[in-house]
């Protein structure tokens, strides 16, 4: 997706926010699948959502991870996220209600954004401290 643009409709999921989903009805699996075609490469996993992002390097996929975690801090809706060599496995689930709910998939969506974002800012020259 380095090479793409983002979606008008990824962008729009994306301007989205998270509410509260105590009393909320977990999606089933054919509006979760219908909602994941507008989500490139996330799969459905038993109750989540689930997308390998892959990077350039070791520190790409670590500040990837740190971007998405503060985005997550500010929603109040926290992914899971594997940090991997050159890559960051991110899950989303609603765990209050078991399953999937609309946060998930505008976090999804936030996630593609940031990911956009990160491979199209220059990055400053940076020392790394032992």
């Amino acid at each position: 997706m380095a090479g793409e643009m983002i979606s008008d409709r990824i962008r729009l999921i994306a301007s989205g926010k998270c509410g509260p989903c105590k009393d909320a009805v977990p999606f089933t699996n054919k509006e979760a699948s219908e909602r994941l075609g507008e989500l490139p490469d996330w799969s459905l996993q038993s109750g989540s959502i689930q997308k390998e992002f892959r990077f350039k390097s070791y520190l790409s996929g670590l500040e990837f991870a740190y971007s998405l975690g503060r985005i997550a801090e500010l929603e109040d809706h926290h992914p899971e996220m594997l940090v991997g060599w050159r890559r960051v496995r991110v899950t989303f689930s609603t765990h209050v209600i078991k399953g999937l709910s609309h946060n998930d998939f505008i976090m999804a969506a936030k996630a593609e954004l940031a990911n956009w974002e990160a491979r199209h800012v220059v990055p400053e020259n940076r020392k790394i401290d032992s």
